[in-house]
């Protein structure tokens, strides 16, 4: 997933430099080349070199570069813009971990300056990046999540707080997703019980993504499959109170009607509870 608009701020704020960058190597007839040894040259030089790499898409290279402001000059004042820019570097690369650590390293050690809140964000992308799959392991999901709410809860005016809030969103919906997948799983060999509990945990815990209309209509059909009644009316009342204009309810209507049922909350149990939180307005 990309980086968003976000990651464009962040492109403009150093494409300024880039292009000097880049301007003073055309005038050098391109080369910028730095030979021997990097002791030899100052940290700003060295700086200047990893921006024209990074110019040139040349991410590894600018990574390394970057890197050796730290090892060289580590009380310098490029030491700190030379972290953030390692972890931009790496993750425009798709070094994941590497942007991790330099994030993070710029999180331990200057936590209180103006990069951090990005240095958080990046973070954050290094896992979320890597969410592309509902079919594999939810791990970078949970991590991602973790991230950007540090996003958004530690640094709530900064101009990376709003994108932090819609992919947070979107990796939650990730999350139900991937719930919905096992259930669909379970429900297509008739395993209802095991479905059940899959939709359900959609339905108590991820409510306010857009998998849990469907979640609704699939505890009708699983509830149907199994004769309770009461609670496949339940579930159709909760649907149609909450999502009366979906496909998923016309679905869950025409099934219940079929069989002579009506969506409406029945008898005693963990929907009726919920039906009746919803009336309260104290559910979604």
């Amino acid at each position: 997933m990309a980086g968003g608009f976000v990651g464009a701020v962040w492109r403009t704020r150093i494409a300024g430099a880039l292009l000097a960058t880049s301007v003073l190597a055309a005038c050098a007839g391109g080369n910028n080349a730095i030979e021997g040894t990097l002791d030899q040259y100052t940290a700003e030089e060295i700086y200047q070199r990893g921006e024209f790499e990074l110019s040139r898409g040349k991410t590894d290279d600018a990574a390394s570069y970057f890197s050796e402001i730290e090892r060289l000059y580590p009380y310098s004042d490029y030491t700190r813009r030379a972290v953030i820019m390692q972890a931009f570097a790496y993750h425009e690369g798709g070094a994941y971990e590497q942007s991790r650590a330099a994030a993070q390293r710029y999180l331990d050690f200057y936590p209180r300056e103006q990069d951090a809140a990005y240095a958080q964000y990046l973070l954050a992308l290094s896992y979320y990046d890597q969410i592309d799959e509902i079919g594999r392991d939810q791990g970078l999901t949970f991590q991602a999540l973790q991230a950007l709410r540090a996003v958004i809860e530690r640094y709530p005016d900064s101009e990376y707080a709003r994108s932090a809030i819609l992919k947070f969103d979107l990796a939650f919906d990730h999350l139900a997703a991937k719930e919905m997948e096992i259930g669909r799983y379970y429900l297509k060999r008739g395993n209802f019980a095991a479905a059940i509990t899959r939709f359900r945990v959609v339905v108590e815990q991820y409510n306010t993504t857009s998998q849990t209309p469907e979640a609704l209509h699939r505890l009708v059909e699983s509830y149907l499959s199994l004769g309770l009644t009461d609670e496949a009316q339940t579930a159709g009342a909760i649907l149609g109170h909450n999502y009366q204009s979906t496909d998923w309810y016309q679905d869950s209507y025409a099934l219940l009607t079929g069989q002579g049922l009506k969506p409406q909350p029945m008898g005693d149990n963990w929907l009726t509870a919920l039906y009746r939180q919803v009336i309260k307005g104290q559910w979604l």
